[in-house]
């Protein structure tokens, strides 16, 4: 799958494409990230890709031109028709594993970080979707588009070393992940006032081998955990 940013800081994003699964990703060519500023595309000496807002106000605003061109250009280059062109905004969908499982059987996914006051209205007829991390608002769409980035890929196949791992997270079936333990199996906390400094043990279950009561308990914590902390996924 491919990924293009649009961006004025890509230098944003490299120390996060050299870790973890992404950096893993893209050596096995599972996945392929191209960054892409924005100020290529635009024609002054000064490379100048907003202007003032009409009718006043403060800040500036993302010029729907330099957008317009940098689109065209991209899209000439990409071959698949399953492809994206995804608005970073804090107006747009609320993004959630049921979306980006969708996304993840994109060809390629266009993401378009913003920065100053925002986007020339315009700009919005020129996407397929707008997307949204939550009801508050970030300097830009840097730390957005990673975390669009990050969930995407990491549902491509071959990414996640174990498949069987991303039925059980958290969201998959509109749950919360049930609780997970290793060593040590009883583990008296230093500090923390919720602890109280008791011993916490892990749940004999999990300890006795038998994978059909395990599997019980998991699905039982699960719904349980999204009881109390998300209630409101069990009303989707």
């Amino acid at each position: 799958m491919n990924f293009i940013i649009l961006t004025l800081f890509p230098e944003a994003f490299e120390s996060y494409f050299k870790i973890s699964l992404i950096k893993r990703a893209v050596k096995k060519r599972l996945i392929k990230l191209q960054l892409v500023n924005l100020r290529d595309y635009a024609k002054d000496n000064h490379k100048t890709v907003d202007g003032r807002p009409y009718g006043g106000g403060a800040g500036m605003v993302l010029r729907v031109d330099i957008l317009d061109r940098a689109l065209r250009d991209l899209k000439s280059k990409v071959k698949s028709q399953r492809s994206k062109v995804v608005l970073l905004s804090p107006q747009g969908k609320k993004f959630d594993q049921k979306l980006a499982l969708k996304l993840s059987h994109l060809r390629t996914l266009i993401l378009i970080c913003g920065r100053y006051e925002g986007f020339d209205e315009r700009i919005r007829k020129l996407v397929d979707l707008e997307v949204s991390l939550g009801d508050f608002v970030l300097t830009g769409g840097e730390i957005p588009a990673m975390a669009v980035l990050d969930t995407v890929a990491r549902l491509v196949p071959g990414v996640v070393g174990k498949e069987a791992s991303l039925d059980e997270e958290s969201f998959s079936d509109n749950l919360l992940e049930y609780p997970q333990y290793t060593r040590p199996e009883v583990y008296s906390a230093k500090g923390g006032s919720a602890s109280g400094g008791k011993k916490m043990r892990v749940p004999k279950v999990l300890l006795s081998g038998d994978h059909k009561k395990i599997a019980q308990w998991r699905k039982k914590e699960s719904l349980k955990r999204t009881k109390k902390r998300r209630p409101d996924l069990l009303k989707v």
